[in-house]
């Protein structure tokens, strides 16, 4: 701290705090709606510049020794706040501000002393031109990259990791403000900004490593949803062969029968032809096709897994009330349903029970679908974070539900009651 009048320290606060908060406000999807958000931001960054202000008024001393590290928990807990992210992702994104924030500190400080004599003005010019240079990189460049990202974050950070990388950052920032590190030499100047720099490139990397781990994850349930739509596709040509057949054997005994009714019609038996007729007409109606529902994409998709889990003794069940045109494209349909349903045939397998059910249920109501599946369990599900972990290490089907259901801003729920594994999926339908 190179010291100076009030107003001095009134641009130093100004400048540090809008810093951290406007990094963390550009990185966050917040609880509020951003009119309220800004607002509240405002009002605590004008609360938090007049209080510094006049801490450094009243005690400079204690000011310069505790005033950087005291503000981390002061905006670290009102920025958890005001976020909707989990927590261990805005701790990490609080260590980053304040880790900018120490950048800024170190090279205004610094490049004032070393060519400037410790001028003051030199040194809050420095943090000014650090801080746009910071948000213009953040708002255009780095923001787009961790919106695309951020999910990945969520899905593969988890607190250990976050607390680890938090750790990193801060041990670099704290450097910034170590006593032995204040006086002024080449040595400590040297040393502070390798702890800097390699602070910095130690939790970039890791944060691409995240992303990328991320974008794998995303591949992979990509290409099983891939193999799960050729699975369908494979089911569906099936389906038709067995109906071209039945087509055939059709046409085969239509001949017969015409040939059996122009038999009665020339003998003059009325009765019997009637009789005959009768019975024709309830064998063919014995033979309908089953009609799961009037949408025609979630009733091919129901009708083949149907067939597939009869063919291994699964009684299902199914209750589906759905129009058709609803605007949910086929490929999520696949997603979601074919998923569940192989998630569920999976289950009723490997439960050992010689009663194995699947029982589905979907229903349109208003601009929401609503879709749960009951199967039978053993009971023995592995939940990571709310998600059920495949005992073949995979699980990827649960993930591929969970995405296609995000393109709708949806919300899944896996739980086991009673025995039974339930899948529930709310879809929220666009206008």
């Amino acid at each position: 701290m190179l010291g100076g009048s009030f107003w001095v320290a009134f641009l130093r606060n100004t400048i540090s705090i809008i810093l951290m908060l406007s990094f963390f406000l550009m990185l966050d999807r917040p609880k509020l709606s951003m009119k309220k958000t800004v607002w509240c931001y405002i009002a605590f960054g004008v609360s938090m510049i007049l209080g510094y202000s006049c801490w450094y008024l009243l005690g400079t001393a204690s000011f310069v020794k505790y005033a950087a590290m005291s503000s981390l928990p002061l905006i670290g807990v009102f920025c958890c706040l005001m976020s909707g992210e989990v927590f261990y992702l805005s701790l990490y994104r609080m260590a980053l501000a304040f880790y900018l924030f120490s950048v800024c500190v170190f090279c205004g400080v610094d490049v004032a002393r070393w060519w400037f004599a410790g001028n003051v003005w030199v040194d809050i010019l420095v943090r000014f031109i650090g801080t746009v240079v910071i948000l213009l990189f953040t708002w255009f460049k780095f923001r787009r990259q961790y919106f695309n990202g951020v999910d990945f974050l969520v899905q593969e950070m988890d607190l250990f990791s976050a607390a680890a990388l938090f750790v990193s950052v801060m041990f670099g920032a704290i450097m910034a403000y170590w006593p032995n590190l204040q006086g002024f030499s080449v040595f400590n100047m040297v040393r502070a900004f390798l702890t800097l720099f390699m602070a910095g490139t130690l939790q970039y990397a890791i944060l691409h490593l995240y992303i990328h781990l991320g974008y794998e994850h995303y591949y992979q349930a990509e290409k099983e949803l891939l193999e799960v739509n050729e699975q369908l596709l494979h089911q569906q040509m099936e389906l038709m062969s067995e109906a071209e057949k039945e087509a055939a054997l059709i046409r085969h005994d239509v001949r017969h029968h015409t040939l059996l009714i122009k038999d009665y019609v020339q003998k003059g038996e009325l009765d019997e032809l009637l009789g005959y007729l009768e019975q024709y007409g309830a064998d063919v109606g014995s033979r309908k096709e089953e009609s799961v529902c009037r949408n025609r994409a979630v009733n091919s998709i129901l009708s083949s897994y149907a067939k597939k889990a009869r063919g291994q003794d699964i009684q299902v069940a199914m209750d589906v009330r759905l129009a058709e045109g609803l605007p949910i494209r086929d490929i999520d349909w696949v997603a979601i349903l074919a998923n569940v349903f192989e998630n569920a045939i999976h289950g009723c397998n490997n439960s050992g029970m010689p009663q194995k059910v699947i029982d589905i249920f979907i229903a349109q109501k208003r601009n929401k679908v609503i879709i749960q599946c009951r199967n039978t369990s053993n009971g023995e599900v592995v939940f990571r974070k709310g998600i059920p972990q495949s005992d073949k290490g995979g699980g990827m089907g649960v993930i591929s539900i969970i995405k296609a259901a995000s393109h709708y801003a949806g919300e899944t729920d896996f739980v086991v009651e009673d025995g039974r594994f339930v899948t529930r999926i709310l879809l929220n339908l666009p206008a």
